[in-house]
């Protein structure tokens, strides 16, 4: 195998996510986001907002995966309120809260090595109380925007693995 080979199977990725409309799978995690999606019967979205996939009955999904060699989920990015009561609406309603179900995924290259799935209302017992800590101290940060990692040790208690 070289160099070439793999050139020509991305760009027949190119040609099939097009006729799919995918987009471009590669940019911001999508590829994962299709083999995760791929392995629970999924489907993808064709733009970058909002779900990152519907299940067969069309409920929206947020999808996190990582290459660590624990699983864990980061939401990072997380636009600040002036008030812990707005940014808390914003995260129930807009943010994480949104997507009844959360699906968790750990790659080694592409393979899935695990998916746990949790339900919204447990993932936002974990992250709403570190949020607000986080919320307290957000003026004094460079970055201001809030982020929350769920360690392994919480996913497989409260989640469901699925694989």
């Amino acid at each position: 195998m070289n160099l070439n080979e793999i050139k020509y199977h991305l760009n027949e990725i190119d040609k099939l996510t097009a006729a799919m409309d995918l987009g471009d799978i590669f940019s911001y995690s999508k590829v994962k986001e299709v083999l995760i999606a791929a392995e629970l019967n999924h489907t993808v979205p064709k733009n970058y907002s909002g779900a990152d996939a519907y299940t067969s009955s069309g409920i929206p999904v947020e999808y996190k995966s990582t290459i660590g060699k624990n699983i864990s989920a980061t939401y990072n990015g997380i636009s600040v309120f002036s008030t812990w009561k707005e940014q808390k609406k914003y995260i129930i309603n807009e943010k994480i809260g949104k997507y009844p179900y959360h699906f968790y995924a750990r790659f080694e290259g592409t393979k899935i090595i695990e998916i746990y799935m949790l339900k919204a209302k447990d993932v936002l017992d974990i992250v709403l109380p570190k949020l607000k800590k986080s919320f307290e101290t957000t003026l004094t940060r460079k970055d201001p925007r809030l982020g929350v990692t769920i360690g392994k040790t919480l996913i497989i208690e409260k989640g469901k693995k699925i694989i």
